[in-house]
Protein backbone atom coordinates (compact mmCIF):
# COMPACT_ATOMS: atom_id res chain seq x y z
CA UNK A 1 0.00 0.00 0.00
CA UNK A 2 1.47 3.35 -1.04
CA UNK A 3 0.33 6.61 0.54
CA UNK A 4 1.13 9.71 -1.51
CA UNK A 5 0.68 12.81 0.60
CA UNK A 6 2.85 15.85 1.18
CA UNK A 7 0.90 17.00 4.25
CA UNK A 8 2.48 15.54 7.39
CA UNK A 9 -0.75 15.43 9.39
CA UNK A 10 -2.78 13.64 6.71
CA UNK A 11 -0.01 11.29 5.67
CA UNK A 12 0.53 10.29 9.30
CA UNK A 13 -3.20 9.83 9.88
CA UNK A 14 -3.66 7.76 6.71
CA UNK A 15 -0.64 5.57 7.44
CA UNK A 16 -1.84 5.02 11.01
CA UNK A 17 -5.36 4.10 9.98
CA UNK A 18 -4.08 1.68 7.35
CA UNK A 19 -1.73 0.01 9.84
CA UNK A 20 -4.58 -0.63 12.26
CA UNK A 21 -6.33 -2.47 9.43
CA UNK A 22 -3.33 -4.72 8.81
CA UNK A 23 -1.97 -2.92 5.75
CA UNK A 24 1.73 -2.18 5.36
CA UNK A 25 1.75 1.38 4.03
CA UNK A 26 4.75 3.02 2.39
CA UNK A 27 4.61 6.80 2.74
CA UNK A 28 5.78 8.84 -0.25
CA UNK A 29 5.75 12.58 -0.81
CA UNK A 30 6.27 12.81 -4.55
CA UNK A 31 4.71 11.28 -7.63
CA UNK A 32 8.13 9.96 -8.68
CA UNK A 33 8.47 8.12 -5.36
CA UNK A 34 4.99 6.64 -5.83
CA UNK A 35 5.92 5.49 -9.32
CA UNK A 36 9.21 3.98 -8.08
CA UNK A 37 7.41 2.08 -5.29
CA UNK A 38 4.82 0.84 -7.78
CA UNK A 39 7.53 -0.24 -10.24
CA UNK A 40 9.30 -2.13 -7.45
CA UNK A 41 6.14 -4.17 -6.96
CA UNK A 42 5.87 -2.95 -3.37
CA UNK A 43 2.11 -2.52 -3.51
CA UNK A 44 -1.16 -3.21 -5.28
CA UNK A 45 -2.98 -0.14 -3.96
CA UNK A 46 -2.36 3.55 -3.45
CA UNK A 47 -4.00 6.36 -1.53
CA UNK A 48 -3.44 9.79 -3.08
CA UNK A 49 -4.03 13.08 -1.25
CA UNK A 50 -5.54 15.43 -3.83
CA UNK A 51 -4.68 18.65 -1.99
CA UNK A 52 -0.96 18.63 -2.68
CA UNK A 53 1.63 21.27 -3.30
CA UNK A 54 4.57 19.01 -4.17
CA UNK A 55 2.95 17.04 -6.99
CA UNK A 56 0.10 17.07 -9.51
CA UNK A 57 -2.42 14.82 -7.77
CA UNK A 58 -4.49 14.08 -10.88
CA UNK A 59 -1.41 13.13 -12.90
CA UNK A 60 -0.18 10.98 -9.99
CA UNK A 61 -3.57 9.26 -9.80
CA UNK A 62 -3.48 8.55 -13.54
CA UNK A 63 0.10 7.23 -13.33
CA UNK A 64 -0.73 4.99 -10.36
CA UNK A 65 -3.90 3.67 -11.95
CA UNK A 66 -2.13 3.20 -15.27
CA UNK A 67 0.56 1.12 -13.58
CA UNK A 68 -2.10 -1.28 -12.31
CA UNK A 69 -2.58 0.03 -8.78
CA UNK A 70 -6.04 0.31 -7.27
CA UNK A 71 -6.30 3.98 -6.28
CA UNK A 72 -8.29 5.75 -3.60
CA UNK A 73 -8.12 9.54 -3.31
CA UNK A 74 -8.87 11.91 -0.47
CA UNK A 75 -9.67 15.61 -0.86
CA UNK A 76 -11.88 18.53 -0.01
CA UNK A 77 -15.59 17.70 0.07
CA UNK A 78 -16.55 20.89 -1.74
CA UNK A 79 -14.15 20.56 -4.70
CA UNK A 80 -16.45 18.64 -7.03
CA UNK A 81 -14.34 19.35 -10.11
CA UNK A 82 -11.20 17.89 -8.53
CA UNK A 83 -13.14 14.86 -7.30
CA UNK A 84 -14.53 14.23 -10.80
CA UNK A 85 -11.06 14.65 -12.31
CA UNK A 86 -9.63 12.07 -9.87
CA UNK A 87 -12.34 9.57 -10.80
CA UNK A 88 -11.72 10.21 -14.49
CA UNK A 89 -7.98 9.66 -13.89
CA UNK A 90 -8.64 6.20 -12.47
CA UNK A 91 -9.46 6.58 -8.77
CA UNK A 92 -11.95 3.98 -7.57
CA UNK A 93 -13.24 6.25 -4.82
CA UNK A 94 -12.69 9.80 -3.63
CA UNK A 95 -13.30 10.33 0.07
CA UNK A 96 -13.66 13.69 1.74
CA UNK A 97 -11.18 14.44 4.51
CA UNK A 98 -14.09 14.62 6.92
CA UNK A 99 -15.20 11.09 6.05
CA UNK A 100 -11.76 9.71 6.80
CA UNK A 101 -11.49 11.81 9.94
CA UNK A 102 -14.86 10.72 11.33
CA UNK A 103 -15.14 7.16 10.01
CA UNK A 104 -11.83 6.40 8.35
CA UNK A 105 -11.39 2.88 9.65
CA UNK A 106 -14.76 1.78 8.31
CA UNK A 107 -14.29 3.53 4.95
CA UNK A 108 -10.78 2.18 4.44
CA UNK A 109 -11.73 -1.30 5.69
CA UNK A 110 -14.55 -1.43 3.14
CA UNK A 111 -12.16 -0.44 0.35
CA UNK A 112 -9.60 -3.01 1.49
CA UNK A 113 -12.23 -5.70 2.02
CA UNK A 114 -11.22 -6.34 5.63
CA UNK A 115 -13.27 -6.31 8.84
CA UNK A 116 -13.61 -3.09 10.79
CA UNK A 117 -11.74 -3.34 14.10
CA UNK A 118 -13.90 -3.37 17.21
CA UNK A 119 -14.03 -0.09 19.14
CA UNK A 120 -11.31 0.01 21.76
CA UNK A 121 -9.11 -2.41 19.82
CA UNK A 122 -7.60 0.23 17.57
CA UNK A 123 -3.92 0.65 18.13
CA UNK A 124 -1.25 1.49 15.63
CA UNK A 125 1.36 -1.26 15.45
CA UNK A 126 4.94 -0.09 15.15
CA UNK A 127 6.49 -0.54 11.70
CA UNK A 128 8.66 -3.64 11.29
CA UNK A 129 12.08 -3.01 12.77
CA UNK A 130 10.97 -0.01 14.81
CA UNK A 131 12.17 0.04 18.39
CA UNK A 132 9.50 -0.48 21.01
CA UNK A 133 8.80 2.25 23.54
CA UNK A 134 10.51 1.49 26.86
CA UNK A 135 8.17 0.60 29.72
CA UNK A 136 7.08 3.56 31.83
Amino acid sequence: MIVLADDLIWSTRLVGQLRTLGAVPVRTGTADALEAAAAAGAATRAVVDLTARAYDAIAATARASGSGLRVLCVGQHDDAALRRAALAAGAERVFAYRTLFEDGHAALAAWLGVPVPAPGSLSVPAPAGAPEDPPA
